[in-house]
């Protein structure tokens, strides 16, 4: 007995202790090039945006920045899939609060390849790397972001670690 722990007790301290605990979700904050990245590679997909709003953050990330209103991009969940045997193999599935969207190919190693740039986290399962991101959620402000001053994008979301 350890310290009058248990043996069940024990174990679940030991194992604790080891780091071989289930990943919990960690936050990750993004801000500057690579926020304005994120939001741009997601925002074509999302019900929640406008035609003019999805034309806005396209604008902005190809570098024609002009003023206008705080955009928000959003996203329930993103799980991608990168296979490490079938090199063919990426997709992507984005939630957002009113659907989903499935990509494949360059599509989903566009997003799979930005999030990874930000912080996200990849893990081996079954002949795939897979990454799993909650809670996404970038705000763009184009008044900032056509100062050319690195400010205006922000992003935060939580990832498996």
């Amino acid at each position: 007995m350890l310290h009058g722990l248990t043996q069940t007790s024990t174990a679940l301290f030991l194992f604790a202790t080891s780091g071989l605990m289930p990943a919990e979700a960690a936050p990750v904050s993004a801000t500057g090039s690579t926020a304005l990245a994120i939001a741009a590679v997601i925002a074509p997909y999302s019900p929640l945006l406008s035609a003019h709003e999805k034309t806005t953050i396209a604008c902005l990330f190809d570098g024609n920045a002009s003023a206008g209103k705080k955009l928000a991009v959003t996203a329930e969940s993103i799980i991608c899939r990168v296979g490490n045997v079938d090199i063919t193999a990426r997709s992507c599935e984005i939630t957002f609060k009113k659907g989903k969207r499935t990509l494949k190919g360059r599509q989903a190693n566009e997003v799979n390849a930005t999030l990874t740039a930000a912080g996200a986290i990849a893990e081996g399962a079954a002949g795939s790397m897979i990454q799993t991101v909650t809670k996404l959620s970038c705000t763009l402000e184009p008044n900032v972001i056509k100062d050319h001053s690195g400010g205006g994008a922000d992003c935060s979301f939580a990832t498996d670690q």
